[in-house]
């Protein structure tokens, strides 16, 4: 096993870890905005009321993006654990 092969296997790891983590924030990031504008120009100073939406975003996006979330991680452990012989000799 070689210094590159650790470095791209962690590599990869960020990647599928970048792309399960976005799909969920990224989501909720733009409902958080858009419910902190309304605050803002209806003056309502809620704090929990950005809380709900958030969660039912983050919910409904692994309700809709979970198939392929678990599709994802799948495809990189099968192939983490394929290259084992590659790596070891």
């Amino acid at each position: 096993m070689t210094p590159d092969s650790v470095l791209d296997i962690g590599q990869r790891a960020l990647e599928v870890t970048a792309m399960l983590a976005g799909v969920v924030l990224l989501p909720s990031l733009l409902i958080g905005l858009v419910v902190a504008m309304f605050q803002a120009a209806t003056q309502i100073n809620e704090m929990t009321l950005t809380f709900i939406p958030k969660l039912v975003v983050a919910a409904l996006v692994l309700v809709i993006a979970g198939p392929w979330m678990l599709h994802l991680l799948m495809d990189f452990a099968e192939e983490l654990i394929t290259s084992i012989p590659d790596l070891i000799g």
